[in-house]
């Protein structure tokens, strides 16, 4: 296979389409990755569903893992025929987010992937095709054996956010909460447990989720009794449901002195009703994170590393549909009744990952 198959988006409301592209010529630094897995984020779904303005036509997915098939000069030959994922942001490594401020997602001359026109570079910059061509500035990650493709699809967009979003909280030892059991509130379950936290709250409205909070060390609350929680009596809270609503009851549950991190609120509809009162009054630190940097990427890697027998990684993510299925994927995805589906891109395309 010469040239490349992907699912083209040309707006919300509209079948995918499919096209083919040449294979590129790499640029220095750049890496061609065939693509084996890749599984739908929510931000996709609000994208396809019009909740979301991106540019069109273009190739959307950020969630993916690959095999390498070919290098531009520059990246390390060693990485040629690697299994490995990459961060979901390219950026230049020289200006003041990069260098200073250590918000290399915020850079100022950013380029994210599934996120960007097919005029942009190659055209191959979402995870919904054969291939994808990783830039110069994305780092690249090899993954042990341990780590299967459906645990790494996602870990380079929800996972690496909430090893991010996780740093940013105090020392453990109390009771932490996240508000929202979706994937990244299960993440985040795993993650505060094991950096030792006593007890983790999830508060989850969706009765099918309470079986996955339970199996990565969490405890459900349904939404309905989240007032039962007593006032003041947590130590961190963790927002990653995308719902505005949830945030007075956090600053409720949160101690004199505790920490907020808002996660899931990524789109326009997150105007607040909450008082500044109520945060100065708790003296309170409130933060943001969106994204990560490439060490919490890392930090995934090594985590799914540590922890691959020890959590039931393998039912978060569906059964793959071939990359021609696109469009029943995304109908399967609005059930919500997987954390998260995949897609197989190579696997009715004629496609080996192992191809150069």
């Amino acid at each position: 296979m010469s040239e490349a198959r992907a699912a083209i988006f040309e707006g919300p409301g509209r079948a995918f389409a499919f096209g083919r592209f040449p294979y590129p010529v790499l640029g220095p630094g750049e890496a061609l990755v065939a693509v084996s897995l890749a599984t739908l984020c929510g931000s996709d779904l609000h994208t396809v569903e019009g909740r979301r303005v991106e540019p069109t036509p273009s190739i959307l997915g950020h969630e993916g893992v690959g095999r390498v098939a070919a290098l531009g000069e520059g990246r390390d030959p060693a990485l040629l025929g690697r299994r490995v994922t990459w961060s979901l942001a390219d950026s230049c490594g020289g200006c003041q987010p990069c260098v200073e401020w250590d918000l290399p997602q915020k850079c100022r001359s950013l380029f994210k992937y599934g996120h960007a026109p097919l005029a942009s570079g190659s055209g191959l910059n979402g995870c919904y095709a054969t291939h994808l061509v990783v830039r110069a500035g994305t780092a690249v990650i090899p993954l042990p054996d341990e780590i299967t493709d459906a645990m790494a699809a996602p870990a380079n967009c929800a996972l690496a956010t909430m090893c991010a979003a996780v740093e940013l909280t105090p020392e453990p030892g109390g009771t932490a909460v996240l508000q929202g059991g979706g994937l990244l509130g299960l993440y985040g379950c795993a993650l505060l447990r094991h950096r030792g936290w006593n007890r983790v709250l999830v508060v989850e409205s969706r009765q099918e989720r309470l079986a996955w909070i339970r199996a990565f060390g969490g405890e459900p609350v349904p939404a309905s009794l989240s007032g039962t929680i007593p006032e003041g009596s947590v130590d961190v809270v963790l927002e990653t449901a995308g719902d505005p609503g949830v945030v007075p009851e956090g600053i409720r549950m949160i101690r004199p002195g505790g920490t907020y991190v808002w996660v899931g609120m990524v789109h326009p509809q997150s105007a607040l009703n909450l008082t500044g009162e109520s945060v100065i009054r708790k003296c309170l630190s409130i933060r943001g994170m969106h994204n990560y940097a490439p060490r919490h990427l890392e930090m995934a890697v090594e985590f799914l590393a540590s922890q691959a027998a020890k959590l039931p990684w393998s039912t978060l993510i569906s059964p793959p549909f071939p990359l021609e299925q696109l469009d029943a994927a995304f109908d399967l995805a609005r059930t919500g009744k997987w954390p998260r589906v995949a897609v197989a891109p190579l696997a009715s395309s004629g496609g080996d990952v192992s191809e150069s």
